[in-house]
């Protein structure tokens, strides 16, 4: 079993800044791919960026260029940078693990809130 703890969430202007960190429980998070999602009320959950165990990463192209996901395995950490927010930023996001066993785990969830 993974545990996933989401931090960072915010009320944030259009333009700002917010890092979303994910802490991971147990001893094997180097082996995991990790990946940040989003959810808005009555749309289906999306992938943001997802990070694999030898750093390759891959992005939503709406987040491509303003988004940067990273990764301390040292700390079972991962990270979401989020630069330039726009209001179509604002969603819940939810931390992600899949195991080398195919298991999948999220977190709780932090909600992202971009206005004005």
């Amino acid at each position: 079993q993974v545990q996933l703890v989401e931090s960072g969430g915010a009320l944030v202007q259009p333009g700002g800044s917010l890092r979303l960190s994910c802490a991971a429980s147990g001893s094997r998070f180097s082996t995991y791919h990790m990946g940040w999602y989003r959810q808005v009320p009555g749309k289906q959950r999306e992938l943001v960026a997802v990070i694999s165990t030898i750093d390759r990463t891959t992005y939503a192209d709406s987040v491509k260029g303003r988004f940067t996901i990273s990764r301390d395995n040292a700390k079972n950490t991962v990270y979401l940078q989020m630069n330039s927010l726009k209001p179509e930023d604002t969603a819940v996001y939810y931390c992600n693990a899949k195991t080398i066993s195919r298991n999948n785990y999220w977190g709780q969830g932090t909600q992202v809130t971009v206005s004005s």
